[in-house]
């Protein structure tokens, strides 16, 4: 029996940018296409829930022509061994493991990341369970506004109103805990912890650069950890491992890296080339980390020259 097929178009943000998408709905689940030199099409809120049926969405896929060149899925959190037998990479992603909040705080941080925390409470900074209201959302924009570079890049949300703040980040208020950190009663940092069924997963983190020498999202991601035991989630998932200064951040926290199968089934002749010839995951994954680390100095300098300018 053939599956129906429904095909619909949305905005979603890409790099901080409201962009329609083109989706396809099966059986419940909603899939979207990236487009280029090879189409992908993967289950657009894969951090937060499962393909229902691989097998079935392939028949799918194919029998409704839906035109893509590869399917793409993974296993999310904890499950790391491969339970399919298309061809498999590996995703390198940051977890970690929760138990409670005394473990964490006593065994899997060092005392510096202790200290930090500590340092935070004395300079008054207070971290609680926050209400999407406006008086948040203006603290969110002020936050945003601080600055139109972060990491030695253009800053997705920088130079954004207020109401456009708040359409833009209620969408997904119904899977996410809002933290705060105030001081003075000031919103310097916050965090939106996302609850994906069995880990919470950190989605927006930031403060304050002017706030820095007070360690705000060292107390963040302490109250994530506090939240996530009083819900029963066992693990927290800081997105991909990555490299540079933020791994050292997650590695300080207690992250580590854990890694799980992505999936990629060809779906026509130029998906199946693409996957041979590894031009799947886009041109990006070719370029050496080395390479990389050069590039990215080299638009770091460009962008803190033009800023200047």
């Amino acid at each position: 029996m053939s599956v129906p097929v429904g095909r619909f178009t949305k905005e979603t943000l890409i790099s901080g940018r409201p962009t329609r998408i083109e989706c396809v709905d099966i059986s419940g689940q909603s899939y979207s296409l990236s487009r280029g030199l090879i189409t992908t099409i993967r289950l657009e809120d894969e951090w937060f829930e499962d393909v229902n049926d691989p097998e079935l969405t392939i028949a799918a896929l194919k029998n409704a022509a839906v035109p893509a060149d590869i399917f793409s899925f993974w296993q999310r959190p904890p499950e790391r061994e491969p339970r399919y037998r298309f061809h498999t990479e590996w995703e390198s992603l940051a977890v970690l493991p929760v138990t409670t909040f005394k473990d964490w705080w006593s065994k899997q941080i060092k005392p510096e990341t202790r200290n930090l925390v500590r340092k935070a409470q004395k300079k008054g900074v207070e971290v609680r369970e926050a209400v999407y209201d406006d008086e948040f959302v203006a603290g969110m924009t002020a936050v945003f506004n601080e600055t139109p570079m972060r990491q030695g890049r253009r800053f997705w949300h920088y130079g954004k109103s207020f109401e456009t703040v708040k359409q833009q980040f209620s969408r997904y208020l119904f899977r996410e805990d809002l933290l705060g950190a105030y001081c003075d009663g000031e919103l310097i940092g916050f965090m939106m912890l996302g609850k994906a069924a069995r880990y919470g997963f950190v989605g927006q983190i930031i403060s304050k650069l002017a706030h820095r020498d007070k360690s705000p999202n060292n107390a963040l991601m302490a109250k994530a950890v506090e939240v996530c035991e009083r819900k029963g989630l066992p693990w927290l998932v800081y997105a991909n491992w990555g490299d540079g200064p933020l791994v050292n951040f997650k590695r300080h926290n207690g992250f580590h890296e854990m890694q799980l199968p992505r999936y990629y089934v060809p779906l026509t002749l130029r998906g199946h080339l693409a996957i041979r010839l590894g031009r799947h995951r886009g041109w990006k994954a070719l370029v050496p980390t080395n390479v990389k680390h050069r590039l990215k100095a080299l638009r770091s300098r460009w962008l803190n020259l033009v800023s200047r300018g």
